[in-house]
């Protein structure tokens, strides 16, 4: 994957190889990205053949398994993070996701793109005790033997200190019982691991394990379990970007009148629940689908993600949208991304891959900087788009292909039919299956 400046960015966007990219076939798409220097020979090929899994790899991936649920991988254009740009591929079924991304990334790009802020990279085990006489006391008595308990933890898993990580520190919360559900109170010891390039799961749940007999004799407390966990709040990732007003205006709408409708779109997901989901979860439609597309937990993120919205006790937009003193819009999105560069699918999934050839990322906190951009840029796409179009407007368009295939609309009948159905007062699955009828009879 090569790399450029910012001037030279702009030049690839507007260059020959990557205009009207939508319209392109797959195969024209594969030969652009080549042309562009975004693929190698080796990767051109692999692409030109397809991403499937071998049924041996799969067999072996889960239990009982029967075949492979394929989903569709394209790529978004125009990113640029830290001053490098970036086509980010996506496995998602969803029409729209693509597109909104390519389009948020393209105007913020030309703003000077995103700034990322990336966190230590260190994850979570938790240890739950419980039937322990006095919680303060033993609290007190885990930290001050905190040494003695990274020395346990890193002997459980001693090849991650030789790579230069491993367990950091100790820390403690009581949790009082809660008397809706009769629960007990339980002492949870957590461990902070530095796991370098991998997101650590097996890495932490070894350790927590391996450090079970010693919190037990110490406390003197019976340990309920050792596990890793998916809040990673010692693991954030941080996008910004900076858009003048002037490069806002749509339609009939000025800069300055979206600009301050996307700040109030921001300010309802803030205070109503309802919908901070719905924003959030357009959020997670490029996060997911990036995050997969690499060989990483997609739920692990989402189920951290939604849980740092919910940190403040109110479940609250993870995007914020602002008005700087001199009038420009500013963006930020904040999130945990426990994400790895190495270990598990990531280095035998053909598309996992394929994703790691095209990004060309080199460390597990670059792929962090690069999932945060998708995410912030598919909120501003959603948000632009609903304070003035709406929503519908371009998501049917592209809907238009899905319900087409629906109907039963094979080969050049797709396009065909699309195009009619943009053109239909009611979209639905019966005007598609109508208008396939006339087609066939013509």
């Amino acid at each position: 994957m090569s790399r450029h400046n910012t001037w030279e960015m702009e030049l690839i966007m507007e260059s020959n190889h990557l205009q009207k990219f939508y319209d392109k076939t797959p195969a024209e798409r594969i030969r652009a990205l080549k042309a562009a220097g975004i693929l190698d020979e080796k990767a051109t090929a692999d692409l030109q053949a397809g991403l499937r899994l071998p049924q041996e790899i799969a067999d072996n991936m889960i239990e009982n398994q029967l075949s492979t649920y394929d989903l569709p991988y394209g790529v978004a254009l125009n990113f640029l993070i830290d001053g490098k740009d970036y086509a980010v591929p996506m496995a998602i079924e969803e029409p729209s996701v693509i597109a909104a991304a390519s389009a948020g990334a393209k105007l913020i790009a030309k703003a000077g793109g995103f700034r990322t802020t990336i966190q230590e990279r260190v994850m979570i085990g938790q240890v739950a005790l419980k039937n322990i006489a006095d919680s303060a006391a033993a609290g007190q008595l885990i930290l001050s033997n905190q040494e003695q308990i990274l020395q346990a933890a890193n002997a459980a898993h001693p090849s991650i200190v030789k790579r230069g990580g491993g367990a950091r520190r100790v820390s403690v919360r009581v949790i009082p019982p809660d008397e809706r559900e009769s629960t007990p109170e339980f002492v949870v010891v957590h461990l902070h691991v530095e796991t370098l390039e991998a997101m650590g799961a097996n890495i932490i749940n070894t350790m927590m394990e391996g450090v079970i007999p010693y919190l037990e004799n110490l406390t003197g407390g019976e340990a309920l379990m050792g596990i890793l966990s998916n809040y990673a709040t010692d693991c954030l990732a941080t996008a910004e970007c900076r858009i003048p007003a002037a490069l806002l205006a749509k339609g009939t709408w000025t800069g300055e009148e979206v600009r301050d409708r996307l700040i109030e779109a921001f300010q309802f997901a803030y205070v109503d629940p309802y919908r901070a989901v719905t924003n959030n979860k357009g959020i997670m439609n490029g996060i997911d689908a990036i995050v997969l597309a690499s060989g990483n937990d997609w739920r692990a993120i989402s189920a951290g993600a939604h849980a740092y919205a919910a940190r403040s006790g109110q479940y609250r937009s993870l995007s914020s949208w602002k008005k700087a003193e001199n009038g420009d819009l500013l963006g930020s999105l904040t999130l945990p991304l426990p994400v790895g560069a190495v270990g598990g699918s990531i280095n035998f999934h053909p598309a996992a891959k394929m994703t790691k050839e095209i990004l060309g990322y080199r460390s597990a906190a670059e792929l962090e900087a690069i999932i945060v951009s998708v995410g912030l840029a598919q909120n501003f796409s959603a948000i632009r788009a609903l304070v003035t179009e709406g929503i519908q407007k371009g998501h049917m368009g592209l809907h238009s292909r899905s319900l087409a295939i629906s109907a039963g609309a094979v080969g050049d009948e797709i396009e065909q039919l699309s195009q009619q159905l943009k053109t239909e007062k009611n979209m639905n699955l019966a005007t598609a299956q109508a208008l396939l009828a006339q087609i066939r009879e013509e």
